[in-house]
């Protein structure tokens, strides 16, 4: 505390009243700043950068299709009177899809089958009229021209059953087509037309497609197909047998999960695009359950090369920020700091890390959502399997 007196005041002749006495009192301790609490450490789980070898490979958009689609047309014309089949469904080959009304078809036959007894009967005869006259006419008991006629006769007779007898097979194959069937096994589609229409040759009824196995039809440009041309023929002409040879190809469906089955290519298109420049090829994949669909989209993936010794860290363990991006890193005095880096590819769980990490660096996988540069932290491994379970 610190006394400060002013002296006397005067207020008159011989009148003096003594001057307030000040007292300032300072305290240093009330002055001085709070001291700063030390920052608790945050426990984190880190992981180190490690090197392997990654397989390198390539994408492109496929649509998938039947490896068969049957186009289901009338071979005759007339009024849709059934269909055999429920839309959507399975069928096997032989089976009945739709019915046209057979009854126009059924007279037609009928009808023929009567020309064909006639034509017979005509021949039968002419053959008679051959049998009795040719004998009388090398007795020269009847003229050689009744004979000719005869002959002439039987000819006719003949020609006239084998277009009648045509005509009989041609209306039983009229009636048989009234009843069409799935030349293959597939699903069949919706179907186009409804009962009481009036089909006929050009008339698209429904489409069957063979889906197991399902085609992914895929464009690669013609430089992509140059550089591997040799590799893909031979594996198309089946000259590559042993199991490190043949060309495994992936499908990523449309929701980004892979196709548990792998494919194999088994079509090259004959030409090169003039419009695209790329050629389109074919991979086949097993589909018995059918969980893949004609017209569905997603991604074939083929490895086409192995970068060796490359650094790799958990895909948990990178941080986007506005397209750019940055990992956590564990410094040796258990401080953090951001760190922006470049990525390569993805493999797995995991990103190829091209620059601004080094092998052997400690970088966060969990909990840096909480941390800021500098911070110190706790730093515990980073347990692989939990993460997979969770």
């Amino acid at each position: 505390m610190t006394l400060t007196y002013f002296g006397w005041r005067s207020l008159g002749p011989k009148l003096y009243v003594p001057a307030l006495l000040i007292a300032v009192v300072t305290s240093g301790g009330c002055s001085s700043k709070t001291a700063k609490a030390p920052e608790s450490a945050a426990a984190v789980e880190v992981v180190d950068a490690i090197r392997q070898d990654v397989p390198v490979y390539e994408e492109w958009v496929a649509q998938l299709n039947g490896n068969t689609n049957a186009q289901i047309t009338p071979k005759v014309q007339g009024y849709l009177l059934r269909q055999a089949y429920r839309d959507g469904s399975f069928v096997r080959r032989g089976e009945l899809l739709f019915e046209v009304d057979p009854r126009p078809f059924q007279a037609a036959l009928d009808q023929v089958k009567a020309q064909f007894a006639v034509a017979q009967a005509n021949l039968a005869k002419a053959t008679t009229d051959v049998q009795r006259d040719r004998p009388l006419a090398a007795q020269n008991a009847i003229p050689q021209k009744q004979l000719d006629t005869d002959l002439a006769n039987e000819a006719a007779g003949t020609a006239t059953v084998q277009a009648a007898k045509a005509q009989v097979e041609q209306a039983e194959l009229n009636l048989q087509w009234t009843n069409m069937y799935s030349p293959i096994d597939g699903i069949a589609g919706k179907a186009d037309s409804q009962v009481g229409d009036l089909v006929g040759m050009t008339t698209k009824m429904a489409t069957v497609s063979k889906v197991d196995p399902i085609r992914a039809y895929f464009a690669i440009s013609e430089s992509t197909y140059l550089q591997r041309a040799a590799s893909i023929t031979q594996v198309v002409r089946g000259q590559k047998r042993e199991r490190n040879q043949v060309i495994d190809v992936q499908f990523i469906q449309a929701d980004g999960i892979p196709y548990p089955s792998k494919g194999r290519i088994t079509l090259v298109n004959r030409d090169v695009s003039s419009q695209t420049g790329t050629i389109q090829i074919a991979a086949e994949f097993p589909n018995n359950n059918a969980i893949l669909r004609p017209g569905g989209f997603g991604r074939v993936r083929i490895q086409t090369g192995l970068d060796k010794n490359v650094l790799v860290v958990p895909q948990r363990a990178v941080i986007e920020v506005q397209s750019m991006y940055q990992v956590v890193v564990v410094k040796d005095d258990n401080t953090v700091a951001f760190r922006p880096v470049k990525l390569g590819q993805r493999v797995g769980s995991n990103y190829v890390i091209t620059e601004g990490l080094q092998l052997g660096e400690k970088v966060v996988a969990q909990g840096f959502m909480k941390l800021k540069d500098g911070m110190p932290v706790t730093p515990k491994a980073y347990s692989v399997a939990q993460a997979q379970g969770n």
